[in-house]
Protein backbone atom coordinates (compact mmCIF):
# COMPACT_ATOMS: atom_id res chain seq x y z
CA UNK A 1 0.00 0.00 0.00
CA UNK A 2 2.09 2.97 -1.16
CA UNK A 3 1.61 6.14 -0.53
CA UNK A 4 3.17 9.68 -1.94
CA UNK A 5 3.95 12.85 0.42
CA UNK A 6 3.66 15.62 -1.84
CA UNK A 7 6.42 17.88 -0.33
CA UNK A 8 6.74 21.62 -0.99
CA UNK A 9 7.26 24.75 1.70
CA UNK A 10 7.25 22.17 4.72
CA UNK A 11 10.95 20.30 4.42
CA UNK A 12 11.22 19.12 8.22
CA UNK A 13 10.71 15.75 9.56
CA UNK A 14 8.94 17.27 13.06
CA UNK A 15 4.92 18.28 13.42
CA UNK A 16 4.75 17.36 9.48
CA UNK A 17 1.18 16.12 9.59
CA UNK A 18 2.02 14.85 6.16
CA UNK A 19 4.92 12.97 6.56
CA UNK A 20 3.23 11.41 10.04
CA UNK A 21 0.15 10.36 7.63
CA UNK A 22 2.50 8.30 5.40
CA UNK A 23 5.36 6.53 8.52
CA UNK A 24 3.50 3.23 8.41
CA UNK A 25 4.00 2.36 5.31
CA UNK A 26 6.08 2.22 2.54
CA UNK A 27 5.74 5.52 0.47
CA UNK A 28 7.70 7.81 -2.49
CA UNK A 29 8.76 11.55 -0.40
CA UNK A 30 8.71 13.63 -3.47
CA UNK A 31 9.13 17.04 -4.01
CA UNK A 32 8.54 18.22 -7.74
CA UNK A 33 10.36 21.29 -8.25
CA UNK A 34 7.92 23.53 -10.66
CA UNK A 35 9.83 25.19 -13.12
CA UNK A 36 6.85 27.26 -14.52
CA UNK A 37 5.36 28.44 -11.47
CA UNK A 38 3.17 31.30 -10.96
CA UNK A 39 5.97 33.00 -9.80
CA UNK A 40 8.93 32.27 -9.62
CA UNK A 41 11.23 32.06 -6.72
CA UNK A 42 13.57 35.41 -6.19
CA UNK A 43 17.68 34.83 -6.46
CA UNK A 44 17.86 34.39 -2.45
CA UNK A 45 15.04 32.14 -2.15
CA UNK A 46 16.44 29.80 -4.73
CA UNK A 47 19.67 29.63 -3.14
CA UNK A 48 18.13 28.73 0.39
CA UNK A 49 15.67 26.38 -1.07
CA UNK A 50 18.69 24.30 -2.57
CA UNK A 51 20.09 24.89 1.18
CA UNK A 52 17.04 23.18 2.30
CA UNK A 53 16.38 20.68 -0.05
CA UNK A 54 19.75 19.03 0.54
CA UNK A 55 19.61 19.05 4.30
CA UNK A 56 16.28 17.60 4.57
CA UNK A 57 17.32 14.66 2.07
CA UNK A 58 20.21 13.82 5.00
CA UNK A 59 17.45 13.57 7.29
CA UNK A 60 15.22 12.24 5.97
CA UNK A 61 17.58 9.31 4.93
CA UNK A 62 18.71 9.27 8.50
CA UNK A 63 15.59 7.49 9.24
CA UNK A 64 14.78 5.47 6.32
CA UNK A 65 13.01 8.11 3.62
CA UNK A 66 14.37 9.08 0.66
CA UNK A 67 13.94 12.53 -1.15
CA UNK A 68 12.89 11.88 -4.64
CA UNK A 69 13.38 15.46 -6.60
CA UNK A 70 11.83 15.84 -9.70
CA UNK A 71 11.29 18.79 -12.14
CA UNK A 72 8.67 19.82 -14.16
CA UNK A 73 4.68 19.79 -13.97
CA UNK A 74 3.26 18.79 -11.35
CA UNK A 75 0.01 18.16 -12.67
CA UNK A 76 1.27 15.72 -15.12
CA UNK A 77 4.05 14.22 -12.85
CA UNK A 78 1.74 13.42 -9.71
CA UNK A 79 -0.99 11.42 -11.73
CA UNK A 80 1.78 9.32 -13.55
CA UNK A 81 4.14 8.91 -10.50
CA UNK A 82 0.66 7.78 -8.56
CA UNK A 83 -0.25 5.12 -11.41
CA UNK A 84 3.32 4.22 -12.11
CA UNK A 85 3.66 3.32 -8.45
CA UNK A 86 0.25 1.70 -7.85
CA UNK A 87 -0.02 4.32 -4.91
CA UNK A 88 -3.58 4.07 -3.23
CA UNK A 89 -2.90 8.00 -1.69
CA UNK A 90 -1.01 11.38 -1.60
CA UNK A 91 -0.54 13.57 0.78
CA UNK A 92 0.54 17.00 0.81
CA UNK A 93 0.10 20.71 3.05
CA UNK A 94 -1.77 22.91 2.49
CA UNK A 95 -0.99 26.02 0.89
CA UNK A 96 -3.45 29.60 -0.02
CA UNK A 97 -2.05 31.24 -2.92
CA UNK A 98 -4.76 31.02 -5.42
CA UNK A 99 -2.24 29.15 -8.13
CA UNK A 100 -1.81 27.10 -6.14
CA UNK A 101 -4.97 26.17 -4.79
CA UNK A 102 -6.16 25.89 -8.55
CA UNK A 103 -3.22 23.81 -8.87
CA UNK A 104 -4.08 21.09 -5.82
CA UNK A 105 -7.53 21.18 -6.80
CA UNK A 106 -6.97 19.96 -9.55
CA UNK A 107 -4.38 17.54 -8.93
CA UNK A 108 -6.67 15.97 -6.56
CA UNK A 109 -9.51 15.42 -9.08
CA UNK A 110 -7.31 13.83 -11.78
CA UNK A 111 -5.98 11.16 -8.65
CA UNK A 112 -9.55 10.54 -7.91
CA UNK A 113 -10.25 9.47 -11.51
CA UNK A 114 -7.33 7.16 -10.59
CA UNK A 115 -8.75 5.87 -7.84
CA UNK A 116 -6.11 7.51 -5.64
CA UNK A 117 -7.12 9.20 -2.18
CA UNK A 118 -5.60 12.11 -1.00
CA UNK A 119 -5.60 14.47 2.27
CA UNK A 120 -4.14 18.02 2.76
CA UNK A 121 -2.86 19.43 6.04
CA UNK A 122 -3.03 22.71 7.45
CA UNK A 123 1.08 22.45 8.58
CA UNK A 124 1.67 25.65 7.30
CA UNK A 125 -0.13 28.36 10.33
CA UNK A 126 -1.01 27.95 13.55
CA UNK A 127 -4.84 27.77 12.74
CA UNK A 128 -6.74 27.53 9.40
CA UNK A 129 -7.72 30.98 7.62
CA UNK A 130 -11.15 29.34 7.32
CA UNK A 131 -11.64 28.73 11.03
CA UNK A 132 -10.78 32.17 11.85
CA UNK A 133 -14.00 34.64 10.97
CA UNK A 134 -16.05 37.48 12.82
CA UNK A 135 -19.11 36.15 14.41
CA UNK A 136 -20.87 36.44 10.99
CA UNK A 137 -18.98 34.40 9.30
CA UNK A 138 -16.65 36.80 7.32
CA UNK A 139 -13.12 37.04 7.31
CA UNK A 140 -11.57 39.88 9.62
CA UNK A 141 -9.78 42.38 7.69
CA UNK A 142 -8.02 44.30 11.17
CA UNK A 143 -5.37 42.29 12.72
CA UNK A 144 -6.18 43.13 15.70
CA UNK A 145 -9.33 41.44 16.60
CA UNK A 146 -8.13 38.48 13.91
CA UNK A 147 -5.78 37.81 16.35
CA UNK A 148 -7.78 37.96 19.40
CA UNK A 149 -10.42 35.33 17.96
CA UNK A 150 -7.13 33.21 17.18
CA UNK A 151 -6.20 33.24 20.65
CA UNK A 152 -10.07 32.39 21.43
CA UNK A 153 -10.13 29.42 19.54
CA UNK A 154 -8.57 27.40 22.52
CA UNK A 155 -4.86 25.92 22.82
CA UNK A 156 -3.00 25.55 19.87
CA UNK A 157 -2.64 22.59 18.75
CA UNK A 158 -0.11 20.76 19.99
CA UNK A 159 3.31 19.82 17.46
CA UNK A 160 3.67 16.17 16.87
CA UNK A 161 7.54 14.69 17.55
CA UNK A 162 8.63 13.47 14.16
CA UNK A 163 8.40 9.82 13.22
CA UNK A 164 11.49 7.79 14.37
CA UNK A 165 11.10 5.02 11.38
CA UNK A 166 10.22 5.82 7.99
CA UNK A 167 10.08 3.02 4.77
CA UNK A 168 10.89 4.22 1.21
CA UNK A 169 9.23 2.82 -1.47
CA UNK A 170 10.98 1.58 -4.41
CA UNK A 171 10.95 4.20 -7.24
CA UNK A 172 8.70 2.69 -9.87
CA UNK A 173 9.75 1.75 -13.33
CA UNK A 174 8.67 4.14 -16.34
CA UNK A 175 8.24 6.91 -13.40
CA UNK A 176 9.18 10.52 -14.15
CA UNK A 177 13.15 10.90 -14.35
CA UNK A 178 14.35 12.22 -10.79
CA UNK A 179 16.74 15.06 -10.94
CA UNK A 180 19.72 15.92 -8.76
CA UNK A 181 19.36 19.13 -6.60
CA UNK A 182 22.11 20.59 -7.95
CA UNK A 183 20.86 20.01 -11.58
CA UNK A 184 18.00 22.39 -10.51
CA UNK A 185 20.25 25.29 -10.87
CA UNK A 186 19.31 26.91 -7.69
CA UNK A 187 22.89 28.09 -6.68
CA UNK A 188 24.57 31.68 -8.16
CA UNK A 189 27.07 30.74 -10.23
CA UNK A 190 28.01 33.55 -12.59
CA UNK A 191 28.46 35.76 -10.52
CA UNK A 192 28.38 33.05 -7.29
CA UNK A 193 26.98 36.61 -4.73
CA UNK A 194 25.71 33.98 -1.95
CA UNK A 195 28.90 34.62 0.30
CA UNK A 196 27.22 36.90 2.89
CA UNK A 197 24.04 34.39 2.73
CA UNK A 198 25.94 31.33 3.50
CA UNK A 199 27.77 33.17 6.41
CA UNK A 200 24.88 34.14 7.92
CA UNK A 201 22.33 31.56 7.57
CA UNK A 202 22.38 27.39 8.54
CA UNK A 203 19.31 26.50 6.18
CA UNK A 204 17.56 22.94 7.24
CA UNK A 205 15.66 21.98 9.99
CA UNK A 206 18.67 21.35 12.19
CA UNK A 207 19.15 25.23 12.13
CA UNK A 208 16.01 26.19 12.27
CA UNK A 209 15.77 24.18 15.81
CA UNK A 210 19.22 25.84 17.00
CA UNK A 211 18.00 29.12 16.33
CA UNK A 212 15.02 28.37 18.54
CA UNK A 213 16.67 27.15 21.26
CA UNK A 214 19.36 30.43 20.55
CA UNK A 215 16.38 32.72 21.15
CA UNK A 216 14.12 31.46 23.47
CA UNK A 217 17.34 31.65 25.84
CA UNK A 218 18.89 34.89 24.64
CA UNK A 219 16.43 36.96 23.41
CA UNK A 220 12.91 35.86 24.75
CA UNK A 221 12.73 37.51 28.13
CA UNK A 222 13.13 41.61 26.31
CA UNK A 223 11.83 40.64 23.43
CA UNK A 224 9.08 43.37 23.54
CA UNK A 225 11.67 45.94 24.66
CA UNK A 226 14.39 45.46 22.75
CA UNK A 227 12.71 43.80 18.96
CA UNK A 228 13.18 47.23 17.78
CA UNK A 229 17.07 47.97 18.41
CA UNK A 230 19.53 47.42 15.53
CA UNK A 231 22.45 46.57 16.95
CA UNK A 232 22.89 42.80 17.92
CA UNK A 233 20.81 39.96 17.74
CA UNK A 234 17.26 41.66 19.13
CA UNK A 235 14.70 39.37 17.02
CA UNK A 236 14.01 35.62 16.45
CA UNK A 237 15.76 35.52 12.54
CA UNK A 238 13.30 32.46 12.10
CA UNK A 239 11.26 34.10 9.30
CA UNK A 240 13.17 32.15 6.50
CA UNK A 241 13.39 28.74 8.38
CA UNK A 242 9.42 29.06 8.41
CA UNK A 243 9.09 30.41 4.88
CA UNK A 244 10.30 26.74 3.83
CA UNK A 245 8.74 25.14 6.46
CA UNK A 246 11.73 23.75 8.28
CA UNK A 247 10.35 24.50 11.65
CA UNK A 248 6.31 24.62 12.35
CA UNK A 249 4.86 27.60 13.73
CA UNK A 250 3.18 24.85 16.27
CA UNK A 251 6.48 23.99 17.60
CA UNK A 252 7.29 27.63 17.56
CA UNK A 253 4.41 28.42 19.60
CA UNK A 254 4.69 25.38 22.03
CA UNK A 255 8.02 25.74 22.98
CA UNK A 256 7.80 30.24 23.33
CA UNK A 257 5.13 29.44 25.79
CA UNK A 258 6.86 27.00 28.08
CA UNK A 259 9.99 28.44 27.94
CA UNK A 260 8.33 31.91 29.02
CA UNK A 261 6.98 29.87 32.27
CA UNK A 262 10.01 29.40 33.15
CA UNK A 263 12.28 32.05 33.32
CA UNK A 264 8.98 34.63 33.64
CA UNK A 265 9.28 36.24 29.99
CA UNK A 266 5.19 36.25 29.82
CA UNK A 267 5.64 40.14 27.91
CA UNK A 268 8.16 39.08 25.33
CA UNK A 269 6.43 35.56 24.64
CA UNK A 270 3.30 37.78 24.24
CA UNK A 271 4.58 40.11 21.78
CA UNK A 272 6.60 37.34 19.84
CA UNK A 273 3.30 35.40 19.52
CA UNK A 274 1.49 38.08 18.15
CA UNK A 275 3.90 38.36 15.36
CA UNK A 276 3.46 34.72 14.46
CA UNK A 277 -0.23 36.45 14.39
CA UNK A 278 0.70 38.79 11.72
CA UNK A 279 2.37 35.89 9.28
CA UNK A 280 -1.23 34.29 9.73
CA UNK A 281 -3.34 37.47 9.27
CA UNK A 282 -1.21 37.92 6.03
CA UNK A 283 -2.05 34.43 4.95
CA UNK A 284 -5.51 34.72 5.90
CA UNK A 285 -5.14 38.73 3.53
CA UNK A 286 -4.14 36.45 0.82
CA UNK A 287 -6.99 34.22 0.50
CA UNK A 288 -9.24 36.94 0.67
CA UNK A 289 -6.97 38.50 -2.01
CA UNK A 290 -5.39 36.56 -4.43
CA UNK A 291 -3.58 38.78 -6.35
CA UNK A 292 -2.28 40.87 -3.00
CA UNK A 293 1.36 41.61 -4.62
CA UNK A 294 -0.05 43.42 -7.78
CA UNK A 295 -3.34 45.33 -6.91
CA UNK A 296 -4.06 47.42 -3.77
CA UNK A 297 -6.27 46.24 -0.55
CA UNK A 298 -7.41 49.70 -0.31
CA UNK A 299 -8.74 50.58 -3.82
CA UNK A 300 -8.51 54.48 -2.98
CA UNK A 301 -4.37 53.63 -3.52
CA UNK A 302 -5.75 52.82 -7.22
CA UNK A 303 -5.37 56.98 -7.90
CA UNK A 304 -1.98 57.32 -5.74
CA UNK A 305 0.00 59.59 -7.85
CA UNK A 306 3.35 57.38 -8.07
CA UNK A 307 6.20 58.60 -9.41
CA UNK A 308 8.64 57.08 -11.82
CA UNK A 309 12.11 57.76 -11.15
CA UNK A 310 14.86 54.96 -12.09
CA UNK A 311 17.94 57.14 -10.95
CA UNK A 312 16.26 56.84 -7.49
CA UNK A 313 14.88 53.40 -7.25
CA UNK A 314 18.66 52.25 -8.19
CA UNK A 315 20.01 54.13 -5.57
CA UNK A 316 17.63 52.72 -3.00
CA UNK A 317 18.64 49.17 -4.05
CA UNK A 318 22.18 50.01 -3.85
CA UNK A 319 21.89 51.47 -0.72
CA UNK A 320 22.86 54.84 -1.82
CA UNK A 321 20.01 57.55 -0.98
CA UNK A 322 22.49 59.30 1.71
CA UNK A 323 20.56 58.48 5.02
CA UNK A 324 22.62 55.70 6.68
CA UNK A 325 19.93 53.74 7.97
CA UNK A 326 18.07 53.35 5.02
CA UNK A 327 21.13 52.79 3.70
CA UNK A 328 22.34 50.05 6.01
CA UNK A 329 19.22 48.17 5.43
CA UNK A 330 19.61 47.45 1.98
CA UNK A 331 23.26 46.45 2.30
CA UNK A 332 22.38 44.26 4.95
CA UNK A 333 19.56 42.60 2.94
CA UNK A 334 21.63 42.52 -0.48
CA UNK A 335 24.63 40.47 1.59
CA UNK A 336 22.44 38.56 3.75
CA UNK A 337 19.33 37.96 2.33
CA UNK A 338 17.49 39.39 5.42
CA UNK A 339 16.79 42.70 7.06
CA UNK A 340 15.97 43.96 10.35
CA UNK A 341 12.52 44.05 10.86
CA UNK A 342 12.50 47.52 11.90
CA UNK A 343 14.44 48.81 8.69
CA UNK A 344 12.23 46.88 6.73
CA UNK A 345 9.18 49.34 7.61
CA UNK A 346 11.94 52.70 7.60
CA UNK A 347 13.13 51.30 4.31
CA UNK A 348 9.60 50.74 2.85
CA UNK A 349 8.45 54.20 4.25
CA UNK A 350 11.62 55.79 2.46
CA UNK A 351 10.31 54.59 -0.70
CA UNK A 352 7.21 54.92 -0.67
CA UNK A 353 7.07 58.36 0.53
CA UNK A 354 10.34 60.18 0.42
CA UNK A 355 10.21 58.90 -3.27
CA UNK A 356 6.98 58.45 -3.82
CA UNK A 357 7.80 55.05 -5.68
CA UNK A 358 5.22 52.19 -6.09
CA UNK A 359 5.01 50.20 -3.30
CA UNK A 360 5.33 47.19 -6.14
CA UNK A 361 9.22 48.28 -6.60
CA UNK A 362 9.54 47.80 -3.27
CA UNK A 363 8.10 44.55 -3.00
CA UNK A 364 9.60 43.07 -5.93
CA UNK A 365 13.15 44.18 -5.09
CA UNK A 366 12.52 42.37 -1.35
CA UNK A 367 11.03 39.41 -3.25
CA UNK A 368 14.24 38.56 -5.04
CA UNK A 369 16.64 39.55 -2.07
CA UNK A 370 14.72 38.25 0.84
CA UNK A 371 15.28 34.28 1.71
CA UNK A 372 12.09 34.87 3.53
CA UNK A 373 10.02 36.47 1.07
CA UNK A 374 6.76 34.81 0.79
CA UNK A 375 3.64 35.29 -1.48
CA UNK A 376 1.83 36.39 1.74
CA UNK A 377 3.92 38.66 3.98
CA UNK A 378 5.66 39.89 1.60
CA UNK A 379 3.36 41.71 -0.60
CA UNK A 380 1.11 42.63 2.85
CA UNK A 381 4.19 44.27 4.75
CA UNK A 382 4.79 46.22 1.61
CA UNK A 383 0.89 47.28 1.20
CA UNK A 384 1.05 48.06 4.86
CA UNK A 385 4.01 50.57 5.18
CA UNK A 386 2.94 52.30 1.92
CA UNK A 387 -0.70 52.50 3.35
CA UNK A 388 -2.69 50.52 0.62
CA UNK A 389 -2.80 48.03 2.65
CA UNK A 390 -5.08 46.48 5.36
CA UNK A 391 -5.11 47.65 8.96
CA UNK A 392 -2.86 50.47 7.23
CA UNK A 393 -3.59 53.52 9.83
CA UNK A 394 -2.50 56.00 10.15
CA UNK A 395 -1.87 55.48 6.69
CA UNK A 396 0.00 58.81 5.99
CA UNK A 397 2.47 58.36 8.66
CA UNK A 398 6.29 59.18 7.15
CA UNK A 399 9.48 57.80 8.95
CA UNK A 400 11.73 60.35 9.55
CA UNK A 401 15.12 58.21 9.01
CA UNK A 402 17.25 60.49 11.11
CA UNK A 403 14.88 60.26 14.28
CA UNK A 404 14.47 56.18 13.67
CA UNK A 405 18.36 55.34 13.10
CA UNK A 406 18.68 57.51 16.62
CA UNK A 407 16.44 56.09 18.29
CA UNK A 408 17.11 52.25 17.19
CA UNK A 409 20.71 52.83 16.80
CA UNK A 410 21.85 55.59 18.97
CA UNK A 411 25.48 54.75 18.82
CA UNK A 412 25.05 54.11 15.36
CA UNK A 413 26.52 50.63 15.93
CA UNK A 414 24.05 49.26 12.69
CA UNK A 415 24.86 51.97 10.51
CA UNK A 416 28.72 51.37 10.83
CA UNK A 417 28.46 47.40 10.43
CA UNK A 418 27.31 47.72 6.82
CA UNK A 419 28.32 51.30 6.33
CA UNK A 420 32.12 51.47 6.61
CA UNK A 421 32.74 54.29 5.27
CA UNK A 422 30.93 56.22 7.87
CA UNK A 423 32.73 53.91 11.01
CA UNK A 424 34.82 56.67 11.72
CA UNK A 425 31.87 58.87 12.51
CA UNK A 426 30.65 60.68 15.56
CA UNK A 427 27.54 59.00 16.95
CA UNK A 428 26.12 62.50 17.32
CA UNK A 429 26.20 62.99 13.72
CA UNK A 430 26.24 59.24 12.06
CA UNK A 431 22.38 59.66 11.08
CA UNK A 432 22.58 62.74 9.75
CA UNK A 433 26.15 62.87 8.59
CA UNK A 434 25.80 66.14 6.15
CA UNK A 435 25.57 67.49 9.50
CA UNK A 436 29.05 66.96 10.72
CA UNK A 437 31.59 69.82 11.27
CA UNK A 438 34.92 69.24 8.90
CA UNK A 439 37.25 67.38 9.89
CA UNK A 440 34.53 64.91 12.01
CA UNK A 441 35.22 62.02 10.40
CA UNK A 442 32.59 61.50 7.95
CA UNK A 443 33.40 59.28 5.13
CA UNK A 444 33.61 60.83 2.03
CA UNK A 445 32.51 58.48 -0.23
CA UNK A 446 29.06 58.65 0.86
CA UNK A 447 26.60 60.32 -0.66
CA UNK A 448 24.85 63.27 0.45
CA UNK A 449 20.85 62.80 0.65
CA UNK A 450 19.37 62.23 -2.41
CA UNK A 451 16.18 63.71 -1.28
CA UNK A 452 15.40 66.42 1.74
CA UNK A 453 12.98 64.56 4.37
CA UNK A 454 10.61 67.96 4.98
CA UNK A 455 10.18 68.38 1.29
CA UNK A 456 9.42 64.83 0.89
CA UNK A 457 7.38 64.57 3.56
CA UNK A 458 5.21 67.72 2.55
CA UNK A 459 5.02 66.09 -0.93
CA UNK A 460 3.58 62.64 0.38
CA UNK A 461 0.91 64.31 2.70
CA UNK A 462 0.20 66.38 -0.17
CA UNK A 463 -0.79 63.04 -2.40
CA UNK A 464 -2.38 61.12 0.69
CA UNK A 465 -4.78 63.72 1.02
CA UNK A 466 -5.08 64.12 -2.86
CA UNK A 467 -6.72 60.61 -2.46
CA UNK A 468 -10.08 61.95 -1.51
CA UNK A 469 -12.15 65.41 -2.62
CA UNK A 470 -11.94 65.65 1.40
CA UNK A 471 -8.50 65.09 3.11
CA UNK A 472 -8.65 62.54 5.70
CA UNK A 473 -9.50 63.40 9.08
CA UNK A 474 -7.05 62.51 11.85
CA UNK A 475 -7.89 61.68 15.11
CA UNK A 476 -6.05 62.36 18.16
CA UNK A 477 -4.43 59.30 18.32
CA UNK A 478 -3.52 60.05 14.72
CA UNK A 479 -2.11 63.59 14.45
CA UNK A 480 0.16 61.81 17.82
CA UNK A 481 1.25 58.98 15.56
CA UNK A 482 2.14 61.21 13.02
CA UNK A 483 4.22 63.62 14.92
CA UNK A 484 5.88 60.98 16.07
CA UNK A 485 7.07 59.44 13.25
CA UNK A 486 7.63 63.24 11.23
Amino acid sequence: MTAIVWLRDDLRLDDQPALRAAAAAPALFVYVFDRNPARPLGGAARWWLGKSLAAFATALAAIGGRLDVVAGDPEAILPALARHAGATAVYWTRRYGAAEIETDARIAAAMRREGVATQSFNGQLLRDPEAVRTGAGAPFKVFTPFWRRCCELGPFEAPHAAPRKLHAAPWPHNAPRRADIDDLGLQPTKPDWSGGLAQAWAPGEAGARARLRRFLDDGLRDYAEARDQLAGETTSRLSPHLRFGEISPRRIAAATEAAAQGAHAHRGAEKFLSELGWREFSHALLLQQPDLAQKNWNPRFDAFPWRRDPPALAAWRRGRTGYPVVDAGMRELWTTGYMHNRVRLIAGSFLTKHLGLDWRDGEAWFWDTLCDADEASNPANWQWVAGSGADAAPYFRVFNPILQGEKFDPQGAYVRRWIPELAGLDARYIHAPWTAPTGAGAGRAYPAPIVNHAEARARALAAFAGLDATPPQRSPSARKAAKKSG
